[in-house]
């Protein structure tokens, strides 16, 4: 069937074709007067045939794609999923669509999605970026374009930024963990890029610090981002001697792997062993013992990063936005009080 078009709609309303082009289009200020009742039959008419605009030669009149890119680092990270659906939710409110990438936590990967969504026609990119220093020429061309960015998680620079204060989060993280006697905590590193994730490791250090605890190299395992290795590496953890009483992982995604490996070891969370995350996904409060995380507002990030996006879009003059977003300590059942462990006769570490 042929696809109606606006001269088919100008002849069943009975109007000209240039009358039908201004009342789709929104144009209500134009010098041509249209009347209510014009403006009434056409669409009528619009909705009678079916007409859908063409989305290709609006973007060719107006030069907006009314499409947005968003890159993210790992389909497979729940916390990204959220991000995602914060875009997507504050895309479709606002006419957008989205077109979406993912650099699979691979260097070289993250670079060519990153030159493949510049490419394309979009009015705008969201950039969760995992090698910060591989991309920035990328970002330094793009910057150069005017294309309009927002990055997902704060830095200097000439971008739009937004995201969560996880210091913060992660200072409440080592409170909470130390007013339940933990002395020997351990933090689980794993990354794909070892820059990541530095302001938990740093709270966690002067955590310890302030409780007049020293840092230990051993508690700190440096393993890769998938709940492999965060199971891999609390399996190390919990064979040291003595072992830990508090593991802190630097994601959820590592955290599940912890609560597995601490369960094929024959330890109760938390009596033996208490595990903490971050990001609050929403398996998080479904799980056996429920997680204590730290809640990073994904959703909220991808809402605000939109919102940042559109603004710069309507004034491209204005200094670069950085919003940071508080988090927040959800405490659940997978902390408690530190057991009693017994020492390492070569430790001098109080237990």
């Amino acid at each position: 069937m042929k696809r109606p078009t606006q001269a088919d709609v100008a002849r069943l309303a009975g109007v000209s074709r240039a009358t039908v082009s201004y009342v789709l289009n929104q144009q209500e200020n134009s010098r041509v007067p249209i009347s209510q009742e014009t403006r009434r039959r056409v669409l009528e008419a619009a909705q009678k045939l079916g007409y859908e605009p063409d989305a290709r030669a609006q973007s060719l009149r107006s030069g907006l794609t009314r499409t947005l890119g968003l890159l993210i680092p790992d389909l497979q990270n729940p916390h990204f999923w959220q991000i995602i659906q914060g875009v997507t939710q504050q895309a479709r409110e606002a006419g957008y669509e989205l077109l979406l990438s993912s650099s699979e936590l691979d260097r070289e990967r993250e670079e060519d999605s990153l030159k493949a969504l510049a490419r394309r026609r979009v009015d705008g990119l969201i950039l969760l970026v995992a090698f910060t220093s591989l991309s920035e020429e990328k970002l330094e061309e793009l910057a150069a374009r005017r294309l309009p960015i927002v990055v997902i998680g704060c830095r200097d620079g000439v971008f739009d930024c937004i995201g969560s204060n996880y210091y913060d989060g992660a200072r409440k993280v080592m409170a909470h963990l130390l007013s339940l006697g933990h002395r020997r905590i351990a933090f689980l590193h794993g990354v794909a890029n070892i820059t990541a994730g530095q302001d938990r490791l740093l709270a966690y250090e002067r955590g310890l610090e302030e409780a007049g605890l020293p840092y230990d190299e051993g508690l700190v395992e440096r393993c890769g981002p998938s709940i492999e290795d965060g199971y891999n590496a609390a399996m190390r953890l919990l064979n040291r001697t003595p072992r830990p009483t508090a593991i802190v992982a630097i994601n959820d995604l590592l955290a599940l792997g912890a609560l597995r490996a601490a369960s094929d070891m024959q330890l109760e969370v938390p009596k033996d062993i208490s595990i903490v995350g971050y990001d609050d996904i929403f398996l998080a409060n479904y799980l056996c013992q429920r997680l204590t995380t730290v809640h990073a507002q994904a959703e909220a990030i991808g809402q605000g990063a939109v919102k940042l996006l559109l603004r710069r879009l309507q004034n491209p003059e204005l200094p670069p936005q950085s919003v940071e977003l508080p988090t927040r300590l959800i405490i659940r059942e997978s902390t408690g009080r530190a057991p009693r462990v017994a020492a390492d006769p070569n430790s001098s570490a109080e237990v």
